[in-house]
């Protein structure tokens, strides 16, 4: 498969995780884990897949806690790959400074912008989606990626596909985004048919990223033009800058004006947003009975059990009579919960925060 002229992979890599506690803390956010059980942690997974089609044009923008992990996980990169945000700003910010930086140094380049925690099983389909992404961006469309939904979640957002793009197979305009909606509404949006999860893909030139943020946010943009210009400016500007998503400063109100794109995608995708999706995504892959086991089998032991048992505790964790159970054994904390109430971790987590335990967040 053969790299594509002047493509950046930039790949946002924050978050911490929350609703993965305790395997993912704060310190040790989930995108510098191995959750698959591949050996690769989810990062190093996001760049293997991307490097067959950008070689060596990587931005990584991550935390300054983060950054010194990052360099060790991604030891290849090359010097100034990686760019530490001195606070978390969300999405918007992290894109938008690798957009700056590449506007001045490669009149040419189309990024793509890649969480560093999703997980995609098909990596010639995710390279073709890519590639076609690339031909619409450079034709001066915001490209989203839009992943076929396979049941009708409440977890994710979606894209209304419009009319096909002329000269484009397999790419449509985008109508709207709709936000999280419930598991009723999303049955519909299935039976309809025209509509796919918003992975938070996005395929763009610099400028036009840029200039687009300009249209509804023109400090905004001038300020991450003018740290690419002098890049001294960062730790004065940065906390200046809105803390908000790619999607509702640019995405969404660049859809209701006709400038989004989307191109349809078959592979295999999953954020991995809890401990069910991520019971899903291992049970789909080992098959076995009893409960699912990422970490060592031998320090699990089921009788008459299903669901997830992540032993990191290095002791023996039995599990009887039970269905559908989560257990997360840490050395210094352990979660016991059900793959139905998965996403209530997160309140585990604010729980300590308020307690003021950040010791163990």
């Amino acid at each position: 498969m053969p790299a594509i002229d002047h493509f950046w992979a930039v790949i946002p890599a924050g978050g911490a995780g929350t609703r993965l506690w305790p395997l993912s803390r704060s310190s040790a956010p989930k995108f510098l884990r191995d959750l698959t059980g591949s050996g690769r942690t989810l990062l190093q997974e996001t760049h293997d897949r991307l490097a067959p089609l950008a070689e060596d044009r990587f931005l990584v923008v991550t935390g300054a806690a983060h950054a010194d992990a990052v360099a060790e996980q991604l030891d290849g990169l090359p010097a100034g790959a990686i760019l530490a945000e001195p606070s978390a700003r969300d999405s918007m910010a992290a894109i938008g400074l690798a957009a700056a930086l590449l506007e001045r140094t490669d009149p040419e380049a189309v990024l793509g912008s890649f969480a560093a925690d999703h997980v995609i099983d098909d990596q010639d389909a995710f390279g073709e989606v890519v590639r076609t992404a690339v031909e619409v961006a450079r034709a001066d469309w915001l490209v989203t990626i839009g992943i076929e939904p396979t049941f009708p979640s409440s977890a994710f957002g979606y894209i209304h596909q419009g009319d096909p793009l002329p000269g484009h197979p397999g790419a449509a305009e985008v109508r709207e985004f709709v936000e999280k909606p419930t598991t009723e509404v999303a049955a519909g949006y299935l039976a309809a048919g025209g509509f796919r999860w918003n992975a938070g893909m996005f395929v763009v030139r610099p400028t036009v990223l840029l200039d687009l943020l300009a249209r509804w946010h023109p400090e905004f943009a001038a300020a991450l033009r003018a740290i690419a210009a002098d890049q001294s400016l960062l730790e004065q500007t940065w906390p200046t800058l809105p803390s908000i998503a790619v999607d509702h400063a640019i995405a969404e109100p660049a859809a209701a004006a006709g400038r989004v794109a989307t191109v349809a995608a078959g592979f295999g995708w999953d954020d991995i947003g809890d401990f069910d999706s991520l019971a899903t995504l291992l049970a789909d892959s080992a098959g076995s009975d009893g409960p699912t086991v990422l970490g060592d089998r031998d320090l699990v032991h089921a009788v008459g059990s299903t669901g997830l048992v992540v032993p990191r505790g290095d002791r023996l964790v039995a599990v009887v009579g039970l269905e559908d159970v989560v257990v997360v054994d840490t050395p210094d904390a352990l979660l016991v919960t059900t793959r139905a109430r998965a996403q209530e971790v997160k309140g585990v987590v604010a729980g300590l925060k308020a307690a003021g335990r950040t010791d163990l967040v």
